[in-house]
């Protein structure tokens, strides 16, 4: 058998494009000088700042910012819980364990209620608070405890200068310009959505398009964060992207009662899929203008003794292309804007989020409980390598708390904890005991961390692995000046390491997320609760809010494995944001006392009593259905056009209350399906 060389294009190194070798030479070098930068400074452990520099290796400039701030208020945040917690509770261990296990379960629910910065900062408190009062038990001078949290923090401070450092030097491309290009690409992708949905036909490519564009919005509010501290251009247009946003929630809010009333419209005019076709091309040409789309509108327009339903369709597509077409004039005014150019976009509140208290709970009590475990073994066996298996736990446990499948996670940080053991035993007592100076181990370290990261980047599938493996390369070679080489402390360590990880897949077994079944039930009585609020006369949340928090707990979702779960959970929120909509425009209709305004009146005190946070009334459903149609046929027969246009907004509503009909009527609200 003859062994080869895989030819040069086959190898990481040929296979590389310009932008994955700058981002593995920034990462790279940033790492290498964080190392050379602790060593100089004489650090107490430098491959600390090593790992802080991966840790902050992001592909953006604003992902850095974003990520470093996040990291150094977390950092400082359990810095300070440590030294409190270990100067006042080390000469009790059991008072110990349940204080630090009770900020580590804090820190993992905050974690677990937030995003972006906050939930980065509070996870990062409450591992860096384990780091650093775990490695304290054994100091009885309260001044050691001091000098090694601020030991600690200047490591990681370390590791983020130098990151930051290596981004202006290597810097990655704007993320600006990918932020105008994905707001660009999104609203074109509306139109398709619009033409997809606004077929007779059902599919589920219906539901795979409609849960791809909401995802899309939210993940651009993500990318909007990023933008706003990349550079203080898009800090200034900000609002004006927040509200872009808002604008693409609410569009596609109008696609699907669009496509609602297309279902429910029994004798539509031939010449409609034509009309509809032509509309969606025109526009999406570039520069479409207000008069081309009335022309093309005015061949649907109603004649004056038409259907009202007709008249309903036709008014919510004027809206849907004014919509629109405001859309389009504030992203080319975003896209055309200078740096200091100031834009005056309607006022829009960020994007609701949504929080699930009861998820967030249940991982800060297995945070806890977990710690406890840990260090109730810990006390018990007096093991010298408690304090590494109790890190590794609090890590997991914090880290994973809020992923979609953490067992999947553990199990890839477990297969790269085996990794670093076998490597770095090697490496540590094969060629570092023969080196004596840094550098030339650099020599040896920058190829090697070059290779994971462009391995890392070509291979999607095992990305995590090998980002795994970077990150812990530095604290399983625990390189120290002077350097120690002791063979049975560098085992235990390991092993501990391995345990802690164990330990934490184990609680995550035993104590389990909640599935998808459950979190749909929870969400769907969050929607239901939700709507009924806005049933109210003064609603807690406006009605971009209610929008955005309704899209954002369909998302939540989005990973699941459930196919049931995801589908009711989308469908219901479809449906009340569709009755939601109606209830704004008749609670916005005409303000006058004559009868036509007791009509609108009493169809919204119809709406009372049908939603229960447990479920739908059907006795009073079918009686509101009832008494809408019974003003529809009314209203129809009325001879003031303004009656017309009102019987189509409560035709609107009744078509979409239509779809609870199928719930079923059980106490259990996972049954509770519409159609």
């Amino acid at each position: 058998m003859k062994l080869s060389w895989p030819a040069w294009p086959r190898t990481p190194w040929g296979k590389a494009t310009s932008g994955q070798w700058r981002y593995a030479l920034r990462n790279s070098l940033a790492m290498a000088l964080a190392l050379w930068v602790a060593f100089y400074l004489q650090l107490d452990q430098p491959t600390w700042a090593l790992t802080s520099a991966a840790v902050v290796s992001f592909p953006t400039v604003g992902g850095v910012i974003s990520k470093s701030l996040g990291r150094i208020a977390g950092s400082l945040l359990g810095a300070a819980a440590s030294i409190l917690i270990a100067g006042h509770c080390l000469n009790d261990p059991w008072l110990f364990t349940l204080v630090i296990a009770a900020w580590i379960g804090g820190c993992t629910f905050v974690s677990n209620h937030y995003q972006n910065n906050v939930s980065y900062a509070f996870a990062l408190a409450g591992y860096t608070a384990a780091i650093i009062a775990f490695s304290t038990v054994n100091i009885t001078d309260t001044q050691d405890i001091w000098n090694l949290a601020q030991a600690r923090v200047c490591e990681v401070i370390t590791g983020i200068l130098c990151g930051g450092l290596m981004m202006m030097i290597l810097p990655s491309t704007s993320d600006g310009s990918t932020l105008l290009t994905s707001l660009r690409t999104l609203h074109t992708r509306l139109l398709e959505h619009a033409a997809m949905l606004w077929q007779p036909e059902v599919s589920p490519r219906i539901r795979t398009s409609h849960e791809g564009v909401i995802s899309q919005i939210l993940t651009l509010n993500l990318l909007r964060i990023q933008a706003f501290w990349s550079h203080y251009r898009f800090r200034r247009q900000n609002r004006t992207i927040n509200f872009l946003l808002h604008q693409q929630l609410t569009l596609t809010s109008v696609i699907s009662s669009v496509r609602r009333m297309l279902l429910n419209w029994p004798s539509p005019p031939e010449n409609l899929p034509a009309i509809l076709e032509r509309l969606l091309t025109q526009l999406a040409q570039p520069h479409s203008t207000p008069y081309e789309l009335a022309k093309t509108l005015h061949a649907l327009a109603p004649a004056g003794d038409a259907d009202f339903r007709h008249r309903a369709l036709w008014l919510r597509l004027h809206h849907f292309c004014r919509l629109y077409l405001q859309s389009e004039r504030w992203l080319r005014r975003v896209e055309t804007a200078g740096p200091v150019t100031t834009l005056s976009p309607p006022a829009t509140r960020r994007l609701a989020r949504h929080t699930d208290s009861y998820e967030a709970a249940y991982n800060g009590l297995r945070t806890f409980l977990c710690i406890v475990i840990g260090c109730a073994y810990w006390i018990t066996t007096q093991w010298d390598a408690g304090s590494a298996g109790l890190t590794l736990v609090a890590i997991s446990c914090v880290l994973y708390s809020s992923t979609p499948s953490p067992i999947n996670s553990i199990t890839t940080l477990l297969k790269a904890m085996v990794l670093l053991s076998v490597s770095t035993y090697l490496i540590k007592f094969g060629l570092m005991v023969q080196i004596g100076d840094l550098w030339v181990f650099s020599c040896f370290l920058l190829p090697v961390l070059i290779t994971m990261q462009l391995v890392k980047l070509q291979n999607a599938r095992y990305a995590a692995l090998w980002g795994q493996l970077i990150v812990f390369s530095g604290s399983f070679l625990s390189i120290a000046n002077p350097p120690e080489y002791d063979y049975q402390a560098f085992i235990n360590d390991s092993l501990a390491k391995l345990a802690g990880v164990m330990l934490a897949g184990l609680a995550f077994q035993v104590l389990k997320p909640s599935s998808d079944k459950r979190k749909s039930r929870r969400l769907i009585r969050a929607l239901r609760r939700d709507f009924i609020d806005q049933l109210n006369a003064r609603p807690q949340r406006s009605q971009s809010d209610f929008e955005s928090l309704i899209y954002h707990r369909i998302s939540q979702l989005n990973q699941g494995k459930d196919e049931v779960s995801r589908i009711w959970l989308l469908r219901w929120g479809v449906v009340l944001l569709n009755c939601a909509q109606v209830v704004w425009q008749l609670r916005d209709w005409q303000t006058r006392s004559d009868p036509l305004a007791a009509v609108r009146d009493r169809s919204l005190y119809h709406l009372k009593g049908i939603m229960t946070e447990r479920g739908v009334n059907h006795a009073a459903l079918t009686e509101s259905l009832n008494e809408l149609q019974r003003m529809c046929d009314a209203l129809a027969r009325h001879p003031d056009p303004a009656a017309r246009d009102l019987a189509g907004v409560i035709w609107r509503l009744a078509s979409s209350l239509s779809q609870l009909q199928q719930a079923v009527p059980a106490p259990d609200s996972a049954m509770l399906k519409p159609a």
